[in-house]
């Protein structure tokens, strides 16, 4: 079993069967007006240096792995990444720099974070990321990708589930769409849960296919 928990944004914390706590592009709380992640992860994978995404120091344990824009693949305990090259914008980099994608599969389950995903994405990408069993995919436009581009990145990655993630929540500082525009879009074949709190259980026998998971922000 695998426990994914959303501390807000773009923050996740991901705990493996074994107790190895990964945690994706953490923020500091109080710098977007949200709660800062109560976490110490073992392993902290950044996808890009801005401010709401590297905070660090604030989940990582003094002996943890930090991984920063990392492209490449690595082992590290009962966790396997891989970090693939993408951009902040749709200009390659022009005007807000790199990101990578990682790709992180613990238990047998393959979880993709885009961070903040400035364009839409081809095929190649699909091939680079290979199976994604849970995908958490920006959609709050602005800074990122937006509700439509968002729903065109699902349909070229083809995952099995997917949770929304960097779109306004109440208290949020910055000027993002709310994730009901995102689902108003949303393809006949797909379904969509609301969650009653901020983290999912997932086991690799019964993960959910085409269904969109709306965490309850912490």
């Amino acid at each position: 079993m695998v426990l994914i928990r959303w501390h807000g944004h773009a923050c996740f914390e991901i705990v493996t069967s074994k107790g190895t706590v990964i945690v994706i592009d953490p923020h500091d709380g109080y710098s977007l007006g949200l709660k800062p992640p109560q976490v110490q992860a073992d392993i902290v994978l950044i996808t890009h240096e801005h401010f709401d995404h590297n905070a660090y120091a604030v989940v990582a344990k003094p002996s943890a792995q930090v991984l920063t824009m990392f492209v490449g693949e690595k082992s590290i305990d009962d966790v396997y990444v891989k970090g693939v090259e993408a951009y902040h914008d749709r200009e390659k980099g022009k005007r807000r720099g790199r990101v990578s994608l990682y790709k992180v599969v613990v238990d047998s389950i393959a979880l993709v974070h885009l961070g903040d995903l400035g364009h839409e994405l081809d095929e190649k990408y699909s091939k680079y990321l290979g199976g994604i069993d849970v995908l958490m995919v920006p959609v709050g436009g602005t800074y990122t990708i937006d509700h439509k581009s968002a729903w065109s990145v699902i349909g070229v990655l083809k995952p099995r589930t997917v949770i929304p993630m960097h779109y306004w929540v109440k208290g949020l500082n910055l000027p993002l769409r709310p994730v009901e525009d995102f689902l108003s879009l949303k393809p006949a074949d797909w379904e969509y849960r609301r969650v009653e709190s901020n983290q999912l259980s997932i086991d690799v026998n019964s993960i959910s296919n085409k269904v969109v998971f709306i965490l309850t922000p912490p």
